[in-house]
């Protein structure tokens, strides 16, 4: 195939298998919270983060089945997970889920903020709810749950047998911190205040040898998504945004989150780290500009 003609979508691919890396116990001995653990890139995440020696608390807001689900699948594979229902926009009960984990595990390593919701409208038709929704869950619930996370991480400090930092979160944004999006303009504010929030307080608590990291994907098969990928007309049509002419995984994102949470990446701090296929290359000026 004529290297020119790889970029151009003009065929749907077949799914992408992905490759198995090998397990090397990173995160062995450390304690694990997954917000919107139950499904998508959530559940991928929690069962990464066991696989690699966390314990991890598996956080969810609404169906029981599916978050104890997740929790069996962890222990079936040797790991050790609890489910805690809360819902991450309320303080009292973000409060809550932190004291149930430090009873059952004694302290937290790792935040991922992950939770996260669209409730979509034309910015004229949008409704103060609409707007509220979105902002309450997607930014200040990682506001409260980091706050909480970095609490118990300054009052323990680093345990050099467990990690060289004393605690690692890492925040689920989106391409949509940076790119702007017609008719999610909830979503797309939700995003970009997670940046710089993680950004400024990567700065913050640096000091401290606490560390805050954002991944950002991008189209990733998820089934909050898929009138974007299910059929091969919509999948085409996606692939104009995507120069890598593949949908994304949960998996690449979980992989991503495994190494931000681990030594392999005590040097990275404050970042963005896009996992998106290419989508932020602005791949509508591959041809043209």
């Amino acid at each position: 195939m004529n290297p020119e003609q790889a970029h151009k979508p003009d065929t749907v691919l077949p799914d992408v298998v992905m490759p198995k890396c090998p397990h090397r116990n990173l995160l062995h001995g450390q304690k694990a919270l997954v917000t919107g653990a139950n499904s998508g890139i959530g559940r991928s995440v929690a069962l990464h983060l066991a696989r690699e020696g966390a314990d991890v608390a598996v956080n969810y807001a609404f169906d029981d089945a599916s978050a104890q689900a997740v929790v069996a699948e962890i222990k079936a594979n040797g790991g050790h997970a609890i489910a805690i229902k809360a819902d991450v926009s309320q303080e009292e009960q973000v409060q809550a889920m932190f004291a149930q984990m430090r009873q059952e595990f004694g302290t937290i390593d790792i935040l991922v903020n992950n939770a996260g919701l669209q409730s979509d409208a034309p910015f004229h038709e949008m409704t103060l709810a609409q707007w509220n929704k979105v902002i309450n869950v997607n930014l200040t619930g990682q506001f409260l749950c980091a706050r909480e996370a970095i609490r118990e991480f300054k009052r323990r400090g680093v345990v050099k047998e467990i990690s060289c930092a004393a605690g690692k979160i890492i925040s689920m944004s989106s391409v949509h911190e940076i790119i702007p999006w017609s008719g999610h303009v909830n979503y797309a504010a939700s995003k970009g205040g997670v940046m710089l929030m993680n950004k400024s307080l990567a700065q913050e608590v640096a000091p401290y040898r606490i560390r805050v990291n954002s991944v950002c994907p991008g189209a990733i098969r998820t089934p909050i998504n898929r009138d974007a990928w299910e059929t091969p007309e919509a999948y085409a049509d996606l692939m104009k945004l995507i120069p890598y002419n593949r949908i994304g995984e949960p998996e690449d994102i979980s992989r991503a989150v495994v190494w931000l949470a681990s030594d392999d990446s005590d040097y990275a701090n404050g970042i963005s780290l896009f996992i998106d296929g290419g989508m932020t290359l602005y791949p509508g000026f591959a041809e043209g500009g």
